[in-house]
């Protein structure tokens, strides 16, 4: 359990660095700042919640074929 949340935590840093690079300004309509924020949030969310799992399920197929 601890090694997920140290997962956690390094895939946030990560995800929050590397979606920094992309403009989302050119998707939305103008004066949708809360819009874009509650977007930009979930899809973070989601990238993290799945990069962390994929990375556990690589970590237990591993421990079990070694």
């Amino acid at each position: 359990m601890k090694g997920k949340i140290f997962l956690y935590i390094l895939n946030t840093i990560l995800i929050l660095w590397s979606i920094d690079s992309v403009n989302i300004n050119q998707i939305f309509k103008k004066n949708r700042i809360t819009q874009a924020k509650v977007f930009y949030f979930f899809i973070c969310m989601i990238l993290i919640y799945l990069l962390t799992n994929f990375e556990m399920d690589i970590f237990e197929t591993f421990k079990i074929i070694g």
